[in-house]
């Protein structure tokens, strides 16, 4: 018996010993897909981390082409800590990035000295094209806010091939300038400067038109937007003093904080526009009841928004009531033949109208 039971034992020890084959099958599997995971061409693991890690080195070179640029356009001498500063890295990092600017001939480096190669500004140029045609895409094609513009075209200008870019302009109609006024280069690295001088150095009491405004700071090209301010736009300064600029513009006064005003590039002109016979009010100034007879929509309104303000019916001729404020002030609800429609104040003051009513006195 005892016999027996040993043989009974060894035998199990013997099968327990050898591996279930499903199991030896699964963990085969399970090492395959481990490895494709961590290695496949193009889709795995290591070579995305790999990609990512190039990428966003190229785009911290980039980047700093883009800054030593802009010094250099507006005359200023780049340092470690302003390049440290536009790209948000520390002192040490920019120091690599110099290094490998160097290393590709891309920058020239003397002692505490650096500046771009003409290879450099070659290169700086057509980031700043790919950027500012795709401004102009998102403010001729799509629904985009202005305040989203700049951060959309920072990540597709470091993700356009030449070629492209070179489609997207066509597409565009090759345009000269973007819609904040900057030029875009050509595709040699030429192009035509507006000409403008910042608003605060301007003569008061002058007729001039607005050529440039600054996206950046975001806070301050934010309140410009909410003014309503846009290249084209014809002006006249009335006061500049340290404390405030006022300008009309658009039928409308507006008194901005002279670090504000001095975003603002202009032209003076030789002359006034010639005024039109019915300049009409902003939609935005009619009170509930009274009936307009809308006369033109600003320049401002482009790409999608126009073209919804033109769905909507708001066309020239076309007559408009307020008939409803929002409890908060803005939105406000206009009829438009027949239907209702809701318009933020800052729309409202794009559309210009004639006032053929008054609201009836309650």
């Amino acid at each position: 018996m005892y016999g027996l039971i040993k043989t009974i034992h060894h035998a199990k020890s013997r099968m327990t010993a050898i591996p279930d084959p499903l199991l030896a099958i699964l963990v085969a599997a399970l090492l395959v897909a481990l490895s494709l995971l961590l290695f496949l061409p193009e889709r795995g693991l290591l070579p995305r981390w790999r990609r990512g890690r190039q990428m966003t080195e190229r785009v911290l070179m980039e980047d700093a082409l883009k800054h030593l640029h802009r010094s250099e356009t507006h005359g200023r001498h780049p340092t470690l800590q302003s390049l440290a500063g536009a790209l948000n890295i520390t002192a040490n990092q920019a120091v690599e990035i110099l290094g490998k600017l160097n290393a590709r001939a891309l920058v020239k480096t003397e002692g505490d000295d650096f500046r771009l190669t003409p290879a450099g500004r070659d290169y700086a140029l057509r980031v700043i094209r790919a950027h500012r045609l795709w401004e102009e895409y998102l403010a001729e094609e799509t629904g985009y806010d202005e305040a989203d513009w700049h951060d959309q075209a920072e990540y597709y200008e470091h993700h356009l091939s030449p070629q492209e870019t070179q489609n997207l302009a066509a597409h565009l109609g090759n345009p000269t300038y973007d819609p904040h006024g900057d030029p875009i280069p050509t595709t040699s690295g030429e192009f035509m400067p507006h000409a403008g001088k910042p608003l605060t150095t301007l003569p008061v009491d002058a007729p001039l038109r607005i050529v440039h405004i600054e996206d950046e700071p975001e806070a301050v090209y934010a309140q410009l937007v909410a003014e309503g301010l846009f290249p084209g736009m014809h002006a006249r300064l009335t006061e500049v003093t340290l404390q405030r600029v006022r300008l009309w513009a658009g039928g409308d006064e507006h008194i901005l904080a002279p670090v504000v005003a001095a975003n603002i590039s202009a032209v003076a002109l030789v002359e006034a526009p010639a005024a039109k016979p019915d300049g009409g009010i902003p939609l935005s100034n009619l009170h509930l009841g009274e009936t307009g007879k809308v006369l033109r929509l600003s320049p401002r309104f482009r790409g999608a928004e126009r073209r919804r303000m033109l769905d909507l019916g708001i066309l020239p001729g076309t007559e408009i009531v307020p008939e409803l404020v929002s409890p908060g002030g803005d939105p406000t609800a206009y009829r438009v033949r027949g239907a209702l429609i809701a318009l933020r104040s800052e729309q409202a003051r794009g559309i210009r109208v004639l006032r053929v009513t008054q609201a009836t006195p309650s």
